[in-house]
């Protein structure tokens, strides 16, 4: 119901709390204006104060101004209340044609060639952002002699940078979507005195970094989706195989006779 609850959030960035109270209305609005903000709160297994919050997140005094507010999206009609899921996939459909319209302007190209031309290269990220850098650097060890995944904070992650410096490094490349851990800007900071320069995947333009590689993130679910900055991350592998297509080549047929060698996967359909 984009005319309705969900014209309220859009452009909103909410908490994951916030974001089961919005559910909750989505699927149950014309059962919900009648609720208080208590019984709200227990409806969608969430504390009094948060229904507060989340009103004035949308631009509310509190929970009656919402409510009131909420009232005659249900006297024109239902709601689309069960599709939560179908619209969180529009919206990752919207993000991906937007990274496909913006690829012509994204420095892939150049950025993959410094990649593949530093070593070691180390790949940063924390928190929620440790599963899109494993991915990362899972494909471009594939391509690349030396890469050294960081998903680890404190001094291993200081110790990891400082040791990829002095073993050669000249860029770091760090994964960082929301939330976004303060201890990944320390890191990057450092990073920047060791003379490593930064290239960062994010959903963030302006984030501070030499280069920026931006992609938005769904935001519909409780928590964010990353369809967008996945896709962007592989064509990211895609230009540093592109820039050294000998050994590339030479990496990936290697990788082959190992696999092959070691029965690594399954011949075949599994039975």
């Amino acid at each position: 119901m984009r005319d309705g609850i969900e014209g309220l959030l859009d452009g909103r960035r909410l908490s994951p709390v916030q974001r089961r109270i919005a559910h909750y209305l989505t699927d149950h609005l014309d059962e919900a204006i009648f609720l208080s903000s208590v019984e709200l709160a227990e409806r969608a297994g969430v504390s009094q104060p948060s229904v507060t919050r989340f009103a004035m997140v949308l631009g509310f005094a509190g929970y009656p101004e919402l409510r009131q507010a909420l009232r005659p999206l249900v006297l024109g009609g239902r709601g689309e209340g069960g599709n939560l899921l179908k619209g969180a996939i529009d919206d990752e459909i919207r993000n991906l044609t937007l990274i496909r319209d913006r690829l012509a302007g994204l420095p892939l190209k150049e950025l993959g060639e410094s990649l593949a031309a530093t070593e070691p290269l180390p790949v940063l990220g924390l928190r929620v952002s440790s599963g899109l850098a494993t991915t990362f650097a899972y494909f471009a060890r594939r391509i690349h002699p030396d890469v050294r995944l960081l998903v680890h904070g404190g001094s291993e992650l200081i110790d990891g940078l400082h040791a990829a410096r002095r073993a050669g490094a000249e860029w770091v490349v760090a994964v960082v979507l929301p939330r976004y851990p303060a201890e990944v800007v320390q890191a990057l900071d450092y990073a920047g005195e060791l003379g490593l320069r930064t290239a960062v995947i994010t959903d963030r333009p302006g984030f501070p970094a030499d280069v920026v590689l931006d992609a938005p993130v769904g935001e519909r679910l409780v928590f964010d989706s990353h369809a967008a900055p996945l896709a962007l991350a592989m064509a990211l592998v895609e230009a540093m195989a592109d820039a050294a297509p000998l050994r590339t080549q030479a990496r990936l047929e290697e990788y082959e006779r190992m696999t092959e060698e070691t029965r690594t996967f399954l011949a075949g359909e599994p039975a």
